[in-house]
């Protein structure tokens, strides 16, 4: 092996021509040029896999005791090591940006998701420059880099179709190629997608066999064959990142249905089968003790008999989700196989990127944006009963319910969002790597972190820290590598001290020792009443004896204790967490949260074609009056299709045409669908369709009386009963002339729905009367230009 050439700390490697003879003939005999070789990282370098699937508990797959058969976690932990004490950080994007960088996810301002980002630097959303990404690193190292799948490390603002795309994946985060989705969660049988910066539309429907997991996994295949055919000198950082099994969970029934009867014991009963197969694995001690249930977790008893076939339905789609997205790991897997280069490929399966979902409330949801809004009571057990055969299907956007989420993450307390208890930050983790774990089948107790993988993925390259990337001096990495540990079972452990903080779940690890303090509850999502921070109850675990945290030892140690909260403290401030923020729901609003916006004023213009704005690109008409107007063109033989619409299937709302007359849709969660019908059409020409909703007022949510209008005359009138107070959809968008995704509107039935007249512009007003329901075509631009 020849030695590496390049001083590497300095990115981009800077060029530095060797001198020497410059020759005036290029065919004078002494001429000579050392030949151009490509970039590429240090010999023996290998191929990088991380595989992140989402919203996954401890106790959920069978590799680590559960009860959700995972066969290509199975098999790729009897050739490589398990890791039983790898932890994230409780929540999905700053577990991601976490891994993507090896910092910790405040020192990276993700404090919390995206759309909760503040303007306090360890919430905003906001990656600095001086952290650069590991996919920058690798790919400006000679690695072929590619991502499929999920990035919700995009700042909300900045996720519109104009970017600016600096924290995308293939713009500033380092991937040359980029297939997937940006935020938190999508609809896998009709998702909101970008090949790069570019919005596509899915190659199928759901009724043609569309499902999201195994589309990204054609493409990374795709991608690995094409890579290795025409690079095969050249390594690969492949980060495969499907979404799965983030709600809605959604798989095609006869994967739902292998599972049929399993679960109909019950949570209680499914705790005790997975904590004595984690104990027959091996994966968690034989000393170890099961938790007992919080009593703000039902029991099973405690649930109607009645309202029971939907939890276990609940239950059996989330499994065969989790089955079905291993299935599609596996063909990934196979696919390195297949071209020979498995055992060179160091393989992170990390299954979950936080505890397994409480956010479904206690009987679970049909649509999980009902609690998301906080109208969950419209989803009652009446309803959840009618709609039990649906659950997975394209027609849900279902959840299930809190005792399935506590169950998943057996052996320990709490859930994701709860970071101060391993059931919110554990995962079970399997490294595969042939070439240098040469003995399989291990398991590896080390205390180890989301942020230790980058740092491991350098040291197994041959690779240094950057000290500057893109002319920006990087601070260091503040994870440790792992590969000490591939080689030593024994070996002490080097990832000693970690904090943990979720709204103001909070929690520290020293040495074997853990003191933590649940502050707040995770199903509930919007309001709820929270302790002040001094007022929360810290507990006191030892690790060494007591693996699942299940024998608190405050009360007989607080010197102990009150020495871990301390260094809680000095650890918060050197990485951001200060001030903490236990705001939820509230910190949607970007006004409050004090986060930038893509839009100002009370008034936007739209024209024909533009598409895909998130909710974020758009003004938000929520809890308000507003208006839509609409120049149109229509064909002497009529109109149809949709004019504009925000959302979609699972709540939202449209102006649109039927039958050539103007319609007004507002749709509550797919539960309420009122619709305002225009007494004639639209006349053929050009003219103004206009719709004003006159917001009833007094509080949140609250309904309104519509007036449609042609050219300034009333043309029809109705009432919405109610509205959705906070969000629409994670993945839903604003689309004009046309309609990506569900429709809004029972009227039609799939994607698309394009009008069919000619649209001119169209433009929402916050406030319905201020051009005397028309808006003279000359003065719309000054107009809007005088409102921002």
């Amino acid at each position: 092996m020849r030695p590496d050439q390049h001083a590497r700390t300095m990115l981009p490697i800077p060029d530095r021509p060797a001198p020497g003879l410059t020759t005036y003939d290029a065919k004078d005999p002494d001429t000579s040029y050392p030949p151009i070789e490509p970039l590429l990282p240090p010999e023996g370098a290998p191929n990088v896999l991380v595989i992140l699937l989402d919203d996954v508990g401890f106790g959920a797959s069978s590799a680590f005791g559960g009860p959700c058969r995972t066969p290509t976690a199975e098999r790729l932990a009897a050739g490589g090591l398990r890791f039983n004490r790898f932890h994230t950080t409780a929540l999905c994007a700053p577990t991601r940006q976490a891994l993507l960088t090896g910092r910790n996810h405040h020192s990276v301002g993700m404090g919390s998701i995206t759309e909760t980002a503040t303007s306090a630097p360890g919430n905003s959303s906001v990656r600095p420059n001086t952290k650069a990404p590991l996919a920058m690193t690798l790919k400006l190292n000679g690695y072929s880099t590619a991502q499929f799948g999920k990035c919700h490390e995009v700042p909300v603002w900045q996720t519109s179709p104009l970017g600016p795309f600096d924290a995308w994946p293939s713009g500033g985060g380092g991937f040359e190629t980029f297939y997937g989705f940006i935020g938190g969660e999508n609809n896998q049988w009709d998702p909101a997608l970008y090949d790069g910066t570019t919005p596509v539309e899915p190659p199928a429907t759901p009724e043609e066999g569309y499902h999201l997991t195994e589309d990204l996994t054609d493409r990374a295949v795709g991608w690995v064959r094409q890579q290795k055919a025409l690079m095969p000198d050249r390594p690969f950082f492949v980060y495969f990142a499907p979404g799965a099994t983030h709600a809605p969970h959604h798989v095609p029934k006869e994967w739902a249905d292998r599972y049929a009867g399993q679960f109909d014991d019950g949570w209680d009963v499914q705790r005790e089968r997975t904590f004595a197969r984690q104990q027959e694995l091996g994966v968690v001690p034989a000393e170890a003790e099961l938790t007992v249930r919080n009593p703000q977790i039902p029991a099973w008893d405690e649930m109607p008999d009645d309202l029971k076939p939907v939890l276990v339905r609940e239950m059996e789609v989330y499994a065969g989700f989790l089955e079905h997205t291993d299935h599609h790991v596996g063909r990934l897997v196979d696919a390195l196989d297949d071209l020979g280069i498995l055992d060179d490929t160091l393989i992170y399966y990390i299954i979950g990127d936080n505890g397994a979902s409480a956010e479904g409330t206690l009987n679970g949801a049909f649509n999980e944006m009902a609690n998301f809004n906080g109208m969950a009571a419209l989803e009652t057990p009446e309803f959840l009963r009618s709609k039990v055969d649906e659950f997975g299907s394209p027609s849900s956007y279902n959840h299930y319910a809190v005792g399935w989420a506590w169950a998943m993450d057996t052996p320990f307390q709490w859930t994701k969002q709860v970071a101060s208890h391993w059931g919110g930050t554990r995962n079970g983790t399997i490294v595969h790597w042939p070439e240098r774990i040469t003995q399989g089948d291990g398991l590896r107790s080390h205390f180890t972190h989301v942020i230790d993988v980058a740092p491991t993925i350098l040291e197994a390259a041959g690779l240094p820290e950057p000290t500057s990337v893109n002319g920006v001096q990087q601070s260091p990495m503040e994870g440790t590598s792992m590969l000490y540990a591939f080689d030593d079972a024994q070996s002490p452990e080097r990832h000693d001290l970690q904090y943990f903080e979720m709204f103001a779940n909070r929690g520290i690890y020293f040495k074997g020792w853990s003191a933590v303090t649940k502050h707040r509850t995770p199903w509930l999502l919007v309001g709820g009443e929270v302790p002040a921070f001094d007022d929360d109850v810290w507990e006191l675990y030892d690790g060494r004896t007591d693996f699942s945290q299940a024998h608190d030892l405050a009360a007989e140690q607080p010197e102990r204790l009150a020495g871990l909260q301390r260094l809680w403290l000095i650890e918060a401030t050197k990485y951001g967490v200060l001030p903490m923020d236990d705001r939820t729901g509230e910190r949607l609003d970007p006004a409050s949260a004090g986060r930038p916006t893509l839009v100002h004023g009370t008034s936007q213009q739209f024209f024909a074609g533009m598409g895909r704005l998130s909710e974020s690109s758009v003004v938000s008409i929520k809890n308000r009056s507003f208006s839509v107007t609409a120049e149109v063109e229509v064909p002497a033989a009529g109109v149809e299709g949709v004019i504009i619409a925000q959302g979609g299937r699972f709540g939202g709302w449209s102006l649109y045409a039927k039958e050539g007359r103007a319609k007004f849709v507002y749709n509550v969660l797919g539960i309420q669908e009122f619709v305002v019908t225009a007494d004639h059409a639209v006349p053929a020409g050009t003219h103004q369709v206009r719709m004003e909703f006159a917001y009833d007022g007094g509080g949140l949510a609250k309904g309104g009386d519509v007036t449609l209008y042609y050219d300034g005359e009333v043309a029809g009138a109705g009432r919405v009963g109610a509205t959705q107070p906070m969000i629409f959809s994670a993945d839903e968008t604003t689309d004009v002339g046309y309609e990506s995704g569900t429709p809004v509107t029972s009227d039609y039935t799939t994607r698309g729905s394009r009008f069919t007249g000619r649209i001119g512009w169209v433009q929402i007003d916050l406030g319905t009367d201020d051009h005397d329901h028309f808006i003279d075509p000359d003065e719309r631009l000054r107009i809007a230009m005088a409102r921002q």
